[in-house]
């Protein structure tokens, strides 16, 4: 069993930056593989990073790619995402989450294997 609580969101102008953090209770936080994704009002939900279990491989929607950086420190049950110039389409509730990896190098890219789940924490980007 996997608890995961996020932090670090808010409201911040188009352009600027926030720095989301998830943090993970619970046994072998090393062998999952972590997502961030995320839900605006009437839209689907996206996965936006995922990151592999030993930290190696990540992967990120095309909407994000060369602004937010996906990061884990297994030492302290810890993956992070930086966002970098932000704009208003990334607005929306932002959750990580984990799924069990069979190797240390792939990452998840199926939502349905993400079975552990944080509730979320809103990103506001107003212009």
């Amino acid at each position: 069993q996997v608890q995961l609580v996020e932090s670090g969101g808010g409201l911040v102008q188009a352009g600027g930056s926030l720095r989301l953090s998830c943090v993970a209770s619970g046994r072998a936080f090393s062998r999952y593989s972590m997502a961030w994704f995320r839900q605006a009002p009437g839209k689907e939900r996206e996965l936006v990073a995922a990151i592999s279990a030993s930290g190696s491989v990540t992967k990120y929607s095309d909407s994000v790619k060369g602004r937010f950086t996906i990061s884990r420190d297994n030492a302290k049950n810890m993956v992070t995402l930086q966002m970098n110039s932000l704009t208003n389409e990334d607005t929306a509730v932002y959750a990580c989450a984990a799924a069990d990896a069979e190797y240390p190098f792939v990452v998840v890219r199926t939502t349905s294997r993400y079975t552990y789940w944080g509730l979320g924490t809103q990103v506001t980007v107003s212009s």
